[in-house]
């Protein structure tokens, strides 16, 4: 029996506001569930597994009917899912009153509930957030009652504020599976035992790597699992490192022809590192709009021809300054000295 393990997709978001993709990128998350959806009925999952924040707020109703469509077009698949910290179960929740497929099948209740599903030899538990943070861990608490061979645990946290875990208390717990949500990086604590899917889309800037959903097949007794990237986009560090004879047209050459490389349609965050010649400054306005361009960032240092500063500045603190230097190979820490106390000199001769 095939199984999709999903988390963290966030309907509803909008990242990066403000940015000239940030509404195409609301559709595509959209689009990315579509496509999950379509893939687990392809592959006739017996279970498709939400491990919370399906939405990334409150859903309206016309979202939720939305969704139900779409759950509906794989009627042999049951879906399960439990609420987040983001689309938790207020009082006036849209959840709490929508009508679902046959197929979906909703962890509301907040005494360890379970569904069983004896065609497929599975129960599955959950417990649904009914306020934006739970400090408690109360997934120490919940065990598997041995209804069905393959017991399953749907839970959604892991820091401090959302349902903090000890991960060897889980390992002991006795479920078969833990499909984890909230942290968006996928990642496995027990091999082919607990694991957290990761976002299916990175939500935001610092959400790196790869990113889409986790694979289980079930048989003979044991569980096999592997992530799945399924991301149209990713955020991608892109540091670039400077010298002297770089100039803004040099340096916005090079990074077109990176981010070329690296896709066009992934979003980077720019990091300049190195030394620039003195007089130089890079534009980061420009840089911004090189492209998908979500963080542009100069720690580059001006380089210092201390003769030219001397013969320039003569008879001023700055001269008294260099000559301190002068005349001696500089090991790292002393040059950045040198480096920060030129820019703050020439910084209080610009005030």
């Amino acid at each position: 029996m095939k199984f999709f393990h999903a988390a963290d997709i966030h309907l509803g978001a909008e990242p990066d506001k403000g940015f000239p993709w940030s509404k195409e990128r609301g559709q595509e998350i959209w689009d990315s569930f579509r496509r999950l959806i379509r893939q687990a009925g392809e592959e006739k999952a017996g279970l498709f597994l939400i491990a919370g924040d399906l939405f990334h707020r409150q859903p309206l109703m016309k979202e939720l009917k939305e969704v139900n469509y779409l759950f509906s077009t794989i009627p042999d698949t049951k879906v399960v899912l439990i609420a987040g910290n983001h689309d938790y179960l207020k009082r006036e929740s849209c959840y709490r009153r929508f009508s679902w497929a046959e197929n979906v099948f909703c962890l509301w209740g907040e005494q360890e509930p379970c569904v069983e599903f004896p065609d497929l030899g599975a129960a599955v538990y959950g417990i649904s957030y009914d306020r934006k943070e739970i400090t408690d861990p109360l997934y120490h608490h919940i065990r598997p009652q041995r209804r069905q061979p393959l017991e399953i645990l749907l839970a959604h946290g892991g820091d401090r504020t959302h349902i903090p875990f000890d991960r060897s208390v889980l390992e002991r717990s006795g479920f078969s599976y833990i499909a984890l949500g909230h942290i968006h990086k996928p990642e496995v604590l027990a091999k082919d035992k607990i694991a957290y899917a990761g976002a299916l889309e990175p939500i935001d800037k610092n959400d790196l790597g790869p990113h889409g959903y986790i694979k289980g097949v079930y048989g003979n007794g044991g569980i096999r699992i592997e992530f799945v990237p399924a991301a149209v986009r990713s955020y991608i560090p892109l540091p670039v490192k400077v010298k002297e004879s770089t100039t803004q047209f040099s340096l916005e050459q090079a990074l077109v022809r990176l981010m070329e490389e690296k896709g066009g349609k992934n979003l980077y965050r720019i990091l300049i590192k190195g030394e620039h010649a003195m007089g130089t400054e890079f534009d980061m306005v420009r840089i911004m709009k090189l492209g998908n361009v979500r963080e542009a960032v100069d720690q580059s240092h001006t380089v210092y021809d201390r003769e030219s500063l001397m013969r320039q500045y003569r008879g001023s603190l700055i001269e008294s300054y260099v000559k301190r230097f002068d005349g001696r190979e500089l090991s790292a820490t002393e040059e950045k000295a040198f480096v920060y106390g030129m820019e703050a000199l020439m910084a209080s001769r610009e005030e």
